[in-house]
């Protein structure tokens, strides 16, 4: 019975309960099962932006990076996202189009981002490793040197945070 209800259930939309299961799928483990519903979900609703989110998600997490480039993309071309999904997606497309070598991309979406979310320290230390690969080592420091002083919570960082900051700001300092 409690089969029966559940075809039904997809036979008449059902996207958010169908969603959430793949969702609950992949945070049991059960990765390729998630994916490959929510793969299916995608296609019957491209227009959806959470969907759109959940699929690049599961394909990122079995290390399927160049499949989750489009899910990301069609997330983020969406509307819908909560705040924190579209920031999840920023940093999720941003990590990916490093990992794939694509730095100038992942430069250019993360230091929006950034923008968007400066509270978040995560964007700006992915930004820190794509400016890495892209040969920007003074300003990769830079951020990464900021963002250690702004959270540390190192005593002997929190001791120093005056003078790493300063520093940050001209790493070629000599005064």
């Amino acid at each position: 019975m409690g089969h029966h209800e559940e075809k039904n259930g997809e036979m008449n939309g059902g996207k958010k309960d169908r969603l959430a299961e793949a969702v609950a799928l992949r945070e049991a483990g059960r990765r390729e099962e998630a994916r490959e519903k929510l793969v299916a979900l995608a296609a019957e609703h491209p227009e959806d932006a959470e969907t759109a989110y959940q699929t690049a998600w599961a394909h990122d997490v079995l290390g399927l990076e160049a499949e989750a480039v489009p899910y990301y993309e069609s997330a983020l071309a969406g509307t819908g996202l909560s705040s924190e999904d579209r920031c999840g997606a920023l940093l999720g497309l941003g990590s990916t189009y490093r990992v794939l070598g694509r730095y100038e991309d992942a430069v250019a979406l993360l230091a929006g981002a950034v923008e968007e979310f400066p509270e978040e320290g995560a964007l700006r230390a992915f930004l820190a490793m794509a400016l890495y690969n892209t040969g920007e080592h003074h300003e990769s420091t830079r951020l990464l040197l900021r963002l250690l002083a702004a959270t540390s919570g190192d005593p002997s960082v929190r001791t120093y945070r005056r003078a790493i900051e300063h520093y940050a700001g001209d790493l070629d300092a000599t005064e």
